[in-house]
């Protein structure tokens, strides 16, 4: 493919991580990025010190704050922003006369669900919403097992990426297909969303069960073997009551593969926050999960699964859908009962 512009709206580290990887592909490729020192360090030091620190950038990849800039003149963009900035953020490029006229693809990295008066929303569904009318049913989402250190690196990473358009979605996939990347279709949107966002859920369960497993006589291995089979089978449930259309999704990259990475991989923020309930009090500097999500900011690094929780909880509540560790989660974090209390529950003990 020959070399493209391309826009990357968000320097957090999944941002600056995709960004690296079509930039080894021979794209040229410009982030925004709220932060004024990840802008420097970006432009100065071919590195993003703030987010994604110790991995060299290559020179095809430039900073800006100027978000209008970033998203102007591009064929292709790259949504990296944050759930709960999602769409404040997308809201502020939508009469950039490429984006106002539909003429750029715009695809999505972003975890999780938007909350709305009508219920937590999906993330294409938030983005469709805050962008002109000509986006509907067009985005693209990507997703996969996909730490952005080892993206960075050009390890070999496998990604979906799910559109109803057939067009854009192979578009995405050619551009994707860089040295390290593997990348697939789909039109399955909202399965592909739904394994996103709660495979977070789950992997904050398995980082407290991992965590408690150092010292226990009981959970070992074979436990965790367990909750990742038991998180897989919430997951499709999940989504299958939102309108997931392929049972292959549960079983592909974006399903068991992404949700083994997220539970395993020593890159994980939502393991590590399981980790921290255990080893660091974590939730003894919140009141309930509504001030852990106001005050997220106090965790010093963002575990989207502690957010998705309340989200997901939700949604069960209202299909009246049965998912013991995302609900036994929910209760953890909103101080109901201790991770000890949930787990000795859900596993019998």
């Amino acid at each position: 493919m020959e070399s493209k512009m391309i826009g990357v709206i968000g320097g957090g580290a999944w941002g600056t991580g995709i960004a690296q990887a079509l930039a080894r592909g021979g794209h040229k490729v410009q982030i925004w990025a709220l932060e004024d020192e990840v802008v420097e360090s970006i432009n100065k030091e071919h590195e993003n010190k703030k987010f994604l620190p110790g991995y060299k950038l290559s020179e095809n990849v430039t900073c800006s704050n100027d978000i209008q800039a970033v998203a102007s003149a591009k064929e292709f963009l790259i949504i990296a922003s944050p759930s709960l900035f999602l769409e404040s953020t997308v809201k502020k490029i939508r009469d950039v006369p490429n984006i106002a006229d539909g003429s750029t693809v715009i695809a999505a990295l972003t975890k999780g669900f938007v909350p709305s008066a009508n219920g937590p929303r999906l993330i294409l569904e938030t983005i469709e919403g805050a962008l002109p009318e000509i986006y509907k049913d067009c985005t693209v989402y990507v997703a996969g097992p996909s730490h952005a250190e080892e993206v960075a690196m050009g390890k070999i990473t496998g990604l979906v990426a799910a559109s109803l358009n057939p067009k854009n979605s192979i578009r995405v996939r050619e551009l994707l297909k860089v040295p390290g990347l593997m990348v697939f279709s789909s039109f399955d949107v909202i399965g592909v969303q739904i394994c996103a966002a709660a495979k977070n859920v789950i992997a904050v369960v398995y980082g407290a069960l991992d965590a408690i497993s150092e010292t226990s006589s009981i959970f070992g291995d074979n436990t965790e073997s367990l909750l990742l089979a038991a998180g897989l089978n919430e997951i499709q449930t999940l989504g299958f009551a939102m309108g997931a259309t392929h049972a292959e999704t549960f079983t592909s990259v974006s399903g068991v593969g992404d949700l083994d990475v997220t539970c395993k991989s020593k890159y994980g923020r939502n393991r590590r926050f399981g980790q921290d309930l255990i080893k660091t009090d974590m939730l003894s500097k919140f009141k309930d999960i509504d001030d852990l999500i106001a005050n997220v900011g106090k965790i010093g690094y963002l575990p989207e699964g502690a957010i998705a929780c309340k989200y997901v909880h939700e949604i069960a509540q209202k299909k009246d859908i049965k998912l013991p560790l995302c609900n036994g989660l929910f209760s953890v974090l909103n101080k109901e009962c201790t991770v000890d209390e949930f787990l000795n529950k859900f596993l019998n003990y």
